[in-house]
């Protein structure tokens, strides 16, 4: 490292010291609002799931070939657009009588595929982790009975039943106020150095050498005001 390198950092490390102040006060203003905002103004969010297999029953003559559960897999899409179908949503509504539309729930669901497995999983999500359990429940039963019509298959079984959540995955406060802390230490870096680069005075002897590029011959201390003149 040159020695034009370390005058550089020095002078980034006496900007940030000299205006530490305006940093810290963003972050910390950050930090506070984001913790406002995630425990006090955004509701909190529970999923739940049910697991279930979908597939043909085989005989102990036949067997589970590699084929058929590849093709199990790609149907995994099929069965998430019957679930979130608007048919199976307003049978779940009116089962339940839900006071939302079809599009509403249909936001609420999302449908995947256990790993390299034929089962698949239904999560719902909502701000109510009762009702949120009893979607996930009735939405299989009647996903269950639809698929077995459209799909034709014979061996549709729920594995395991939603449980009622008890903790809600969102928002996380402690990670909110991280991210916004980590936010407001760049933002207040960002404006420090926008102040000075802005700031064209001269303060320093070295402000002379550097911006009028002009050498320091003397300097005159600075006196008193109250002190006696001889």
């Amino acid at each position: 490292m040159g020695e034009m390198d370390v005058i550089d950092l020095r002078e980034y490390f006496d900007v940030i010291r000299k205006r530490i102040w305006i940093i810290l006060l963003i972050a910390v203003v950050a930090t506070i609002t984001a913790g406002i905002i995630s425990f006090f103004i955004l509701e909190p969010i529970y999923e739940t799931s049910t697991t279930m297999m979908v597939g043909n029953t085989k005989s102990q003559e036949q067997m589970i070939e590699y084929t058929d559960v590849l093709l199990s897999q790609k149907l995994v899409k099929t069965y998430g657009e019957i679930a979130k179908s608007r048919t199976v949503s307003k049978e779940v509504i009116s089962n339940l009588k839900l006071d939302m539309s079809p599009e509403q729930l249909k936001g609420k669901v999302n449908v995947n595929l256990v790993g390299d497995t034929e089962i698949i999983m239904i999560k719902v999500q909502d701000t109510d982790p009762e009702l949120a359990a009893k979607i996930a429940n009735d939405l299989a039963g009647v996903f269950m009975k639809h698929v077995i019509q459209i799909m034709r298959v014979d061996n549709v079984q729920v594995i395991d039943k939603a449980e009622i959540p008890r903790r809600p995955i969102k928002p996380r406060p402690s990670l909110n106020m991280v991210i916004a802390g980590f936010v407001g230490l760049m933002t207040g870096l960002g404006i420090v150095f926008l102040l000075e680069y802005l700031d064209n005075t001269i303060k320093t002897p070295s402000d002379v050498e550097k911006y009028l590029e002009l050498p320091i011959i003397g300097a005159i201390p600075e006196m008193d005001g109250k002190a006696e003149h001889a």
